[in-house]
């Protein structure tokens, strides 16, 4: 079976890629497992400066949550369950929908081809992860608001005119020009890039309920993971006083 998301290194670059295409890169429960983990290990890697995530194919950077296997979408959203002060760069192509373009809101930058059409379509469909709300502190209120509450797919051009994309390239060139400007970011001072890129996400930009919840559940996540979280847990079941190590 292939992988659901793949990794391929560019030098100092690493290009995380959904690798679902047969699926429209729908995000299923693997995929967000896969990604997070993906991220830490890319996140450890002092060889690895920038992160480029895409999607399989050209058709869909994703078409969102697998609705057959709903993921933990916070796991692989930019800033929560992806916890890395290195750059993020979103490259799209095709169809972006629901959490996907969440994953594409909270990148720090993206590159998207012309043939990307963004689309929020929950309200549509009776449900909502809520970390959208997100999105008028990153364009404006209106059109933001337009795109979350009328369900009206979004081009690459108006994307990129109303600040959800920084450049929008030729069809199948959107990867190309991700990795190029992660080696120009590669070449920058990584400490500020990283104190900038935290006072941003920390300090600046307005944090919505969805959001606060999925940063709580990274807290928690840290805790039950912990060799103190084993420990006691080991130490309950064997009728013995825990020795914790606060790691």
């Amino acid at each position: 079976m292939a992988d659901v998301v793949t990794v391929t290194k560019d030098g100092p670059v690493s290009i995380f890629t959904i690798n679902r295409p047969e699926k429209g890169n729908a995000i299923s429960r693997q995929v967000a497992l896969d990604l997070q983990a993906q991220f830490a290990a890319f996140d450890a890697d002092d060889s690895q400066r920038v992160a480029v995530i895409t999607g399989a194919g050209e058709k869909a950077f994703s078409v969102g949550a697998d609705v057959t296997d709903l993921p933990e979408l916070w796991r692989c959203v930019p800033t929560l369950g992806i916890q890395t002060e290195k750059p993020v760069i979103a490259a799209t192509s095709g169809w972006c929908v629901g959490g996907a373009m969440v994953i594409v809101m909270m990148a720090d930058l993206a590159i998207a081809s012309e043939t990307t059409r963004f689309s929020y379509p929950e309200a549509k469909l009776g449900f909502t992860g809520g970390i959208i709300s997100g999105l008028p502190a990153r364009i404006p209120h209106k059109i933001a608001m337009e795109i979350i509450m009328m369900c009206r797919p979004m081009e690459a051009q108006r994307a990129y005119e109303v600040g959800m994309v920084n450049k929008i390239v030729p069809a199948g060139k959107h990867v190309e020009e991700a990795v190029a400007w992660g080696h120009e970011l590669a070449g920058f001072a990584p400490l500020v890039l990283k104190t900038i890129k935290r006072f941003v996400t920390q300090q600046v930009l307005p944090k919505g309920p969805s959001e606060l919840m999925a940063r709580a559940m990274v807290d928690l996540q840290m805790v039950r993971e912990s060799e103190d979280g084993q420990e006691g847990a080991r130490a309950f079941k064997e009728k013995r006083p825990p020795k914790f190590k606060g790691r």
